[in-house]
C-alpha cells in the first residue's frame, strides 16, 4: 500500500541526501561508532586548556626571586664570592689591597738593606779605629749605604761634641727607617678580623629580616648566613696574611736595633780608650 502523502518515511530506509541540517545541529565530525561529547569520555592525552589572553602560566618549580639576592654565576670563584659576601666587601678589599702593598714595599727594602750590609767594612773601621787613626775609620765609613756605618760615620764626625748624643740620633733614623708601616700593618691585623665581624652581624640582621616570609624564609637565611661566612673568612684571611709579615719585620727591626746598640758601644769603648791613650801621652810628654 502506498503511503498516504506527508506521512514520514518508512523504517530502515536512507535518509535523503542532499538536505540542509537541522537548526542547533553541530557540524563537527566525529569518530565512527562514537558520540560526540559523550559522557565517559576522557579528552584525549597531550590536549591543552585554553589559556586567556596575556595571562601566561606559572613555570613549575619556579622558584621566589629574594630581595637582594645574587642569582647570576660569573664562573669566577672570588668574584662570585665578593658579590655573595655583601657590602662590608668593599673595605675589606681596600684593606686587603693596603695589605698586599705594605708587604710588598717592606720585602724589597729589607731585600735591599741585605744587600747593602758590608760587615768587612764595619771590621776595617774598627781595626783603623783600634789603631788610632780615626780619620781613616770615618773615610771608611763615608758614602756607604749599610745603616750601622751610617751611623758609625755620624759618631765619629761629632766625637768631640757628643759622640753618645750623635750615635743615638743616627740610630733612632735607622729604626725608624727599618719600622716603617709597622703601625699600618699592626693596625690591618687588627681591623680586618673586626670588619670580618661586623660582616658577619650584618648578614645575619639580613637574615632573621626575611623569616616572616614563608615563601622566601629558607632562602633569604641560607643567603645572609653565606654573607656572614664569606665576610669572616674574609677579614681572617686577610690577618693570617698581615701578621706574619708583621712579626718578621718586627723581629728584623729589634735585631737592626740590637746591631746598631753593639756597633755604638763598641764604638764608644773604642774611642774612650783611644783618647785615654792620648791623655796618658800627654801627660807623660808634660812631665818630661
Amino acid at each position: 500500500m502506498t503511503p498516504a502523502n506527508g506521512m514520514a518515511p518508512a523504517t530502515g530506509m536512507p535518509p535523503a541526501t542532499g538536505l540542509p541540517p537541522a537548526p542547533g545541529a553541530s557540524l563537527a565530525p566525529t569518530a565512527p561508532g562514537i558520540a560526540p561529547n559523550a559522557p565517559g569520555i576522557a579528552p584525549v592525552p597531550g590536549a591543552t586548556a585554553p589559556v586567556a589572553a596575556g595571562v601566561q602560566p606559572a613555570a613549575a618549580g619556579a622558584a621566589p626571586v629574594v630581595p637582594g639576592s645574587h642569582t647570576s654565576e660569573t664562573g669566577n670563584f672570588l668574584v662570585d664570592n665578593f658579590r655573595k659576601g655583601g657590602p662590608i666587601m668593599w673595605p675589606i678589599l681596600l684593606v686587603s689591597i693596603t695589605a698586599i702593598a705594605v708587604v710588598l714595599e717592606r720585602i724589597f727594602w729589607w731585600l735591599l738593606r741585605w744587600m747593602r750590609r758590608d760587615p768587612k767594612r764595619i771590621e776595617k773601621v774598627f781595626t783603623a779605629i783600634e789603631n788610632g787613626d780615626v780619620a781613616e775609620a770615618s773615610r771608611l765609613s763615608r758614602g756607604t749605604r749599610d745603616p750601622v756605618l751610617r751611623m758609625m760615620w755620624n759618631g765619629l764626625n761629632h766625637q768631640h761634641a757628643s759622640l753618645q748624643g750623635a750615635l743615638q740620633v743616627a740610630a733612632g733614623i735607622e729604626i725608624k727607617r727599618a719600622g716603617r708601616f709597622l703601625v699600618v700593618m699592626d693596625t690591618l691585623v687588627t681591623l680586618a678580623p673586626l670588619l670580618g665581624l661586623l660582616g658577619t652581624i650584618t648578614g645575619l640582621m639580613k637574615s632573621f629580616s626575611f623569616l616572616g616570609n614563608e615563601e622566601l624564609a629558607v632562602q633569604a637565611v641560607t643567603g645572609g648566613i653565606a654573607e656572614a661566612l664569606i665576610a669572616t673568612a674574609a677579614g681572617l684571611g686577610i690577618a693570617i696574611f698581615a701578621l706574619v709579615p708583621f712579626n718578621f719585620f718586627t723581629s728584623r727591626v729589634s735585631n737592626l736595633e740590637f746591631e746598631l746598640q753593639t756597633a755604638a758601644t763598641n764604638l764608644e769603648v773604642m774611642l774612650e780608650a783611644q783618647n785615654k791613650v792620648k791623655r796618658d801621652l800627654d801627660i807623660t810628654a808634660m812631665t818630661k
